[in-house]
């Protein structure tokens, strides 16, 4: 029973077990549908509701899901999305340029071929069907590549799904309302103005917004706009905050004096300023993320893919300009979309992908955004009346779904492939030394390059730093040395110490040394914590307020989480990790062991200098517009 446990645990935390329930629930919906045709449509039009007196709500059980649970599918979703814009990727206009065009185009161009196609027909308005991508079988499909697909292609595709779900959002809350009732759409502006009121308030009670959730929600079924917004409005208005210091602190002492004396008042509010600390947002989405995806998204998959499957009405659905619509615009029109983004952003200096992102990976990813389930098939719902075109789309949907799948994984494959077919004899560092973002000691310019991907209070770090300084007393001027970071595990350092160097080297470029050598020195004689972290900027002259609102806001984790993701790409499970002259080093934890590789490896000619394309020296680099001084 254990083991069984224990293997639950591990496959509901994987990343693919979202997609494979949804699979699961989709399979189960078309083999019912077609088994039992009458059975199936009875059980999800039987109506269910509530009476008092003269008062009467209810609706059919498919309307239930449709309207109910899949708000709080669509809160879950806008949750995330307003996190990401306040706090993650998407606050950063360069991290996010890319994914936000790659969506943008991904959407646009989907909806411009559907209406090409369909143009004089009577469902020319059902475009919105095409527009989004599902991310659970998309994450999904990619984890289940594993360490052969690059961990920058799933950075991607989870930043371009975010971005995804909000245009989806927005057309499904200003393009499918068919009329309005303008009293009850006064009471529901009214109740949003109660939540953003108590958002001001700082009322951090989850079960006051869960009654105002519920009454938004009545309000705006009864409105005539898609109850589901309800879920979206709720989520745009909620607290979101990172954990502030005060709240924190107070927390812990709150927790001390349950310690000395545990009774049930203290035990109270020990809890009650544990929960004040975390933002609402963080608290919904921790609690309904498995609710979702294990029960929301399968029993909406279970209601609606219950396609019945006969050659007629195959027959009438591939003879249908509506089905080739659907199958062709989620195919091509997000395949071209997402493919032209990184051209348009290096044309506009936007930005660009990653350079351990190639062409083949993202188009692998580009066909796997053709998969267009869950709105899609919510979208039918709203976009169409008559229920044989209902059922052309839906087959559209699941054909263009199934095809996008199988077309996307066969692309990772031969990716993967490739990738492992070319692959140098010793693995290459996959992103160049950039002066304008490493942190280099030394000119750009030397003849001999030495990266570190490494951490702090690991066993190896302190050896490795003396291996380092002595390399570089070798080498004087024509070394070149960075220092790059690797995820913190174990009890080495906190989670938030690469963000915590990356944070004064913002005040000062030369204050990263600073701050690296104090770890390193305080690492030789006790644990690191959040604590000592703070105590080391004081020491070398940060702003200490200044670094621990970085870190609240976490301004500086996707610097570090570049970082991460080259040494998950590269396979890096030594920690530290050096590359030399752009080549992995594998040899002893020993500085004339690294200094004859340094030399074997050497390029031959004066020119050879400078960081090229492939990690090694090169003339390619431009020059530095900040370098700091060898400390």
């Amino acid at each position: 029973m254990q083991e069984f446990g224990d293997r639950l645990r591990r496959f509901l935390a994987a990343p693919s077990s979202g997609a494979i329930a949804l699979l699961l629930a989709t399979g189960a919906a078309l083999v019912w549908a077609n088994l039992a045709q009458k059975g199936y449509a009875a059980f999800w039009h039987t109506e269910i509701g509530v009476e008092a007196g003269e008062l009467r709500f209810g609706m059919t059980l498919q309307h239930w899901v449709n309207d109910g649970l899949m708000t709080l599918f669509f809160f879950l979703v806008t949750l995330e999305v307003r996190k990401d814009v306040a706090l993650g990727e998407l606050r950063h206009w360069r991290q996010a340029s890319l994914p936000l065009i790659a969506a943008a185009l991904g959407l646009v161009l989907p909806a411009v071929l559907f209406a090409l196609i369909t143009l004089g027909g009577d469902h020319v308005g059902a475009w919105g069907v095409v527009i989004s991508t599902d991310t659970a079988f998309v994450v999904g499909l990619v984890a289940v590549f594993g360490s052969r697909v690059p961990a920058q292609l799933r950075a991607f595709l989870l930043a371009l799904a975010v971005v995804d779900d909000i245009g989806a959002l927005l057309v499904i809350a200003f393009v499918y309302t068919d009329s309005l009732d303008l009293t009850w759409t006064a009471i529901a502006l009214g109740i949003g103005t109660i939540v953003f009121a108590a958002r001001r308030g700082n009322v951090w009670r989850s079960g006051v917004y869960v009654a105002l959730g519920i009454l938004l929600w009545i309000a705006v079924l009864q409105s005539g706009v898609h109850a589901t917004i309800a879920g979206v409005v709720l989520a745009l208005l909620l607290p979101v905050f990172p954990p502030r210091r005060e709240s924190v602190s107070r927390t812990e002492a709150l927790a001390q004096r349950f310690r000395r004396a545990p009774n049930a008042a203290k035990g109270k509010a020990a809890a009650a300023g544990i929960l004040r600390s975390i933002s609402v947002n963080d608290r919904f989405q921790l609690s309904l993320a498995r609710v979702v995806t294990f029960g929301v998204v399968p029993v909406f998959a279970l209601a609606n893919a219950g396609v019945v499957i006969t050659g007629a009405s195959l027959h009438h659905a591939f003879t249908s300009s509506l089905t080739w619509g659907i199958i062709v615009s989620l195919l091509a029109g997000k395949f071209f979309g997402v493919m032209l983004a990184p051209s348009i952003c290096r044309l506009l200096r936007l930005g660009d992908a990653n350079t351990s992102l190639k062409t083949r990976h993202i188009a692998a990813g580009a066909l796997l955004t053709g998969i267009g389930f869950t709105i899609s098939l919510f979208i039918v719902d709203l976009a169409i009346d008559d229920p044989v075109a209902q059922s052309d789309a839906r087959i559209g949907v699941i054909s263009a779904s199934l095809l996008a799948a199988l077309l996307g994984s066969g692309a990772l494959l031969l990716a993967a492939r490739y990738d492992r077919a070319h692959a140098p004899a010793r693995i290459e560092l996959s992103r160049p030394v950039d002066p304008r973002r490493d942190h280099l000691l030394g000119s750009p310019g030397a003849r001999h390059c030495l990266v570190e991907y490494g951490t702090f209070g690991a066993f190896d770090d302190l050896a490795a730093e003396d291996v380092v300084t002595q390399v570089r007393q070798h080498y004087e001027e024509s070394l070149v040395f960075v220092f790059r970071h690797l995820r913190p595990e174990g009890e080495g350092a906190p989670e938030h110490t690469p963000e915590a160097l990356e944070a004064v080297a913002a005040q000062s470029p030369g204050l990263f040394w600073s701050l690296r050598s104090e770890l390193n020195r305080m690492s030789e004689h006790l644990a690191l914590d959040e604590r000592q972290i703070l105590r080391a900027a004081i020491n070398v002259g940060a702003n200490l307020s200044r670094v621990e609102e970085d870190l609240r806001r976490r301004a500086w984790r996707s610097r570090a989480a570049e970082d991460y993701l080259d040494a998950e790409t590269l396979g890096l499970d030594r920690r530290p990790t050096f590359f030399v002259n752009g080549l992995v080093y594998t040899g002893p934890l020993d500085a004339a062991a690294i200094i004859a590789e340094l030399e074997r490896t050497a390029p031959q000619s004066a020119r050879s200098g400078r960081a090229r394309s492939d990690g090694r020296v090169s003339d390619a680099v431009e020059s530095p517009s900040r370098i700091e001084e060898t400390v």
